[in-house]
């Protein structure tokens, strides 16, 4: 037991350098039986960690006491650089962390529309905290692109409710959308300067509701393009752009409301011209397309979709 206690008291100490070069603080540490129990707190979240010996002798993290998942995985990641192979851990999934960024009070930003010819371009913004985050999970808040229409849709109505005032939506219709790009294209800039306006008018019109220090997105550019477009309150934000950022929730919830907004707008569209018009960029697309500029001609076209696609060589070609 001697043995046993020294090493547990090793490994809690590589344990809380580990965690507090990550900007977390290890407080209140005490013996439990078979090993110890200390307390670890980041911003305004606080959990339980225990480091024990089973009977076999075999030391083991416990982090069945942190409910949060997404701190919980973040805290497996980290002690794992301190686990050897009789150093195991209990009570976490093993999955890898949903971001490099630790879950804070966050705005999560997502976009819409960017790959489909038909429809607007739809940003969104969501702030999630330790108190909505975990209803967020209940309801299966995910990247869109892994729910279906219908998914979407039901989820959408329940993130309203969850985070109500604590979100934005953005719509840039088809004919400003392709005002917009024509402009930024006679400036010399491209898609990514305007899909950066729309991050960026997210994020400005969430934090007109509350108060947020921190943002993420998906990366499609360097962040300055987006830090760049925000006003004088999203400048003293710190914003960060993840690749497959959707993994976060805030950015999922966020793409399940850009999502909705999208697929109800382009509902309406196909209603008001009396042609379905499909989603993506798909031969099925142009043959809609070429239907839209039969009915309503080419300013008609310009008012559904977005011109500066290949797609509209095809619709137009004689």
């Amino acid at each position: 037991m001697a043995d046993n206690k020294a090493l547990l008291g090793e490994i809690f100490k590589t344990s809380r350098n580990s965690l507090e070069k990550d900007g977390y603080l290890v407080t209140d540490l005490k013996t439990i039986d078979y090993g110890i129990q200390f307390h670890v707190s980041k911003n305004l979240w606080k959990g339980t960690l225990r480091i024990y010996a089973n009977k076999k002798g075999q030391i083991k993290y416990d982090l069945s006491q942190i409910k949060e998942e997404t701190v919980r995985n973040q805290i497996q990641l980290i002690i794992d650089g301190n686990t050897t192979p009789e150093t195991e851990s209990v009570g976490s999934k093993n999955e890898y962390y949903e971001s490099s960024v630790p879950f804070v009070p966050i705005i999560g930003t997502d976009e819409s529309g960017k790959g489909d010819y038909f429809g607007p371009l739809v940003s969104a913004g969501v702030y999630v905290d330790l108190t909505t985050k975990p209803l967020l999970e209940k309801l299966g808040v995910r990247d869109s692109k892994k729910l279906n229409d219908n998914q979407i849709r039901d989820i959408a109505q329940n993130i309203r409710k969850v985070c109500a005032n604590q979100f934005a939506v953005i719509e840039i219709s088809p004919e400003t959308y392709n005002n917009l790009y024509n402009q930024f294209k006679t400036e010399g800039k491209n898609l990514n300067v305007l899909l950066a306006w729309a991050h960026a008018k997210a994020i400005e019109e969430v934090l007109t509701k509350v108060d947020c220090e921190n943002a993420l997105s998906d990366k499609f550019a360097d962040e300055k393009f987006i830090i760049s477009k925000l006003q004088e309150k999203g400048k003293k934000i710190v914003l960060r752009q993840e690749h497959k950022a959707e993994a976060n929730i805030a950015v999922a919830a966020a793409s399940i409301l850009a999502r909705e907004r999208f697929l109800e707008k382009l509902k309406k569209l196909s209603a008001d011209l009396s042609i379905t018009l499909p989603k993506g960029a798909s031969p099925q697309v142009i043959e809609q397309a070429k239907k839209v500029v039969e009915k309503a001609g080419e300013e008609g076209l310009r008012k559904i979709a977005k011109l500066h696609f290949k797609t509209t060589e095809s619709v137009l070609k004689k």
